[in-house]
This record gives structure tokens, C-alpha cells and sequence, in this order.
């Protein structure tokens, strides 16, 4: 097994890759304008605004726009306006803030303490004794992570095994079905290999798209030895004291829940719309750029065109570049795209 590891750090976002065995689980992205106390691990002070005994938890001001949510446990107790020390275990996503874990009392002013873990750190976590790849390599792994993580599904020929994993509002559903290669069957060997293949890669998916919830398994088949499944998928998903599963039901489902911990990757590219935020395609661009400086440093001027307002986001970060790179708001572009041009 190969674990690899990738840090692009460029001015306005840094992204961390991990990939084992040439694919990408995970794909981190942290940018400047990132509300701090959002970040998944950042400790704050917070005031209790509002608590909800239908929902068994209290609202808390954090001091950014959105307040946190803050689920009791056993008996806690707590009253509006209480001070209280909270770290986030879950980052915002869908509109909602971000979900917190009471650490103890509190005192002062809401306000941060200290931050969640940088991607760098985070990479040393996952990937122990791993040293990062970073500079034109790691530019082009978050390229290829991205793409990866936008695949609906995957096919794998060594066994004929059809994945697809989609997310609704209620659950995260996985279809695996058998299309058997040349010389494979339908045979009960054949279904074991392609469900267990099946529910490493979902796992593997999931991971990089940042997923959580309820997952419904769809496997091969039914029937199924319960042991054998539910074997593999502890080893695919992993040690995590957080993730609970279920037993594989008579219509051959293997349902789990997953704890939610990251923004959803689409939500972190697209914003609720669905739509590429307009400081991502800023963003693109001065990737974009940056990968055309580190690939030919002998080129003394390079230009990137792109819209004006997308121009605007990107010129603190394209300054941060050194003095060969340069920018132009072009009103004939469109958005989201962007030329380059040399010398």
C-alpha cells in the first residue's frame, strides 16, 4: 500500500491531497477569507442566544454572522446568555451554522481562542510520516483530486462491479451492480469480490467528497453472509468510534451513519446554488497562473485575462505572486473562464 501526500499552498487557498495507492481519499481546503471560528477543531467563546429543548441543544453566538449549534449531553443545563467554551465538531453546511462541543464555562466577550488545525497539520494526521509534495506536482494533484471528487460513479473492470453514489437531502445512496468482464460470472464468488470492491471504493468517494449522514448501501445480490459485509465495510470506513452501522437488511442494504465534520466539497466549490462561487473562479485563475510561472521560470512576463469582477478577488492573491505574473480585467471574458498569455 502507498500513501502519498500533496500541500498546495497558493496565495488565497491552501489545498492538502492525500492519495493511497494512486487515488485520492481526501481533498482539504482551507481559504483566507475562511471564518475562523467555522473551522472544524477551533476553540471560542460563545454566549448562549436561544435554547431549543425540542432540539435538545442551545443556540450560540460565536461572534461571526451564523451561531453555532450546541447539542446537550446527559444533564447538561444551560441558560441564555451563559458564557460558555465550545469547540466546533461539525463545520457549517447548508445554511446552517456550525455544530459544537461543549468544552466548559466560559468568560468574556464571544470570540475565538484558537483555530482548527491547518491543512499542513492535517496532512501530518492523516498521512503520518508522510512528507508532503508541494510546488507544480501538488497544483496538479488538486486538479485531479477535484476531478475525481465530481465523479458520479465508477466502473472497474477486473470484476465487472458498476458503482454510482449520489447524495440526497436525507441520505447518502450507493448502487453497486454486476456487469461481468470477459471470463468473470455471476457467481456467488464473483458478487463477494464485486461487493467488497464496491464498498471500499463508496468509502473511498465519500471521504473525498466530504460526505456524512445516513448511507444506504445497495449490494449485489441477496442473501448476503453478514459477517463478510459487515467486515469490509469496517475496514473501508474505517476505526472512527463516531460511525455506526447497521446490520444488512433482508432487501440486501448495508445502511451506516457517518458523523458530519466538513462543509460538503461541492458546497466549499459551489456555495448553496449550486453555482461556482465567484471567488473560486477567482481562484482558478490564479492557480491557473501560478502553475504557468513554476512551469517555466524563464519566461519573464505571463498574463492571465479574465473578467473584471473576478479580476478585482483575484489581485491581492495575483500580487503575492513575485513580479513575472500579471493580471487584466477583460470585459469580453466570461465568467469563469480565463487566458493566459506569455511575455
Amino acid at each position: 500500500m502507498s500513501l502519498e501526500a500533496f500541500l498546495d499552498d497558493t496565495p488565497g487557498e491552501v489545498r492538502g491531497m492525500v492519495a493511497r495507492d494512486g487515488r485520492f481519499e481526501h481533498l482539504l481546503i482551507q481559504r483566507e477569507d475562511d471564518v475562523a471560528e467555522h473551522r472544524l477543531g477551533a476553540r471560542c467563546v460563545g454566549r448562549i442566544v436561544e435554547v431549543h429543548p425540542g432540539l435538545k441543544g442551545a443556540f450560540v453566538d460565536l461572534g461571526p454572522i451564523i451561531h453555532g449549534f450546541l447539542p446537550f449531553r446527559g444533564q447538561d443545563r444551560l441558560a441564555v446568555g451563559q458564557k460558555v467554551e465550545v469547540q466546533v465538531s461539525a463545520e457549517p453546511r447548508e445554511g446552517k451554522g456550525p455544530t459544537l462541543r461543549l468544552i466548559g464555562a466560559g468568560e468574556s466577550a464571544p470570540r475565538l481562542l484558537a483555530p482548527g488545525p491547518t491543512v499542513a497539520e492535517t496532512l501530518r494526521r492523516l498521512a503520518p510520516g508522510v512528507e508532503p509534495v508541494t510546488g507544480l506536482a501538488a497544483i496538479q494533484a488538486s486538479w485531479d483530486a477535484e476531478e475525481e471528487a465530481g465523479w458520479p460513479g465508477e466502473f472497474f473492470e477486473d470484476t465487472g462491479l458498476d458503482m454510482m453514489v449520489q447524495r440526497t437531502r436525507a441520505l447518502v445512496a450507493v448502487d453497486l451492480d454486476l456487469s461481468p468482464a470477459q471470463g468473470v460470472s455471476f457467481g456467488a464468488s464473483a458478487r463477494t469480490r464485486a461487493n467488497r470492491q464496491g464498498v471500499q471504493a463508496a468509502a473511498r468517494m465519500i471521504r473525498l467528497k466530504r460526505w456524512g449522514g445516513l448511507v444506504a448501501i445497495d449490494l449485489i445480490g441477496t442473501g448476503q453472509d453478514g459477517d463478510v459485509v459487515m467486515a469490509a465495510a469496517k475496514e473501508a470506513f474505517g476505526v472512527d468510534p463516531d460511525v455506526v452501522f447497521g446490520p444488512v437488511n433482508r432487501f440486501g442494504v448495508l445502511q451506516l451513519a457517518l458523523p458530519w465534520r466538513l462543509t460538503p466539497l461541492e458546497e466549499v466549490l459551489n456555495g448553496h446554488d449550486r453555482r461556482r462561487r465567484p471567488e473560486q473562479r477567482a481562484q482558478d485563475a490564479v492557480r491557473s497562473l501560478r502553475h504557468s510561472l513554476l512551469s517555466d521560470t524563464t519566461i519573464p512576463r505571463i498574463t492571465v485575462r479574465c473578467a473584471p469582477d473576478e479580476a478585482a478577488l483575484a489581485a491581492p492573491w495575483v500580487a503575492r505572486l513575485g513580479p513575472r505574473a500579471h493580471l487584466i480585467g477583460d470585459p469580453a471574458i466570461g465568467p469563469g473562464a480565463f487566458i493566459r498569455e506569455e511575455g
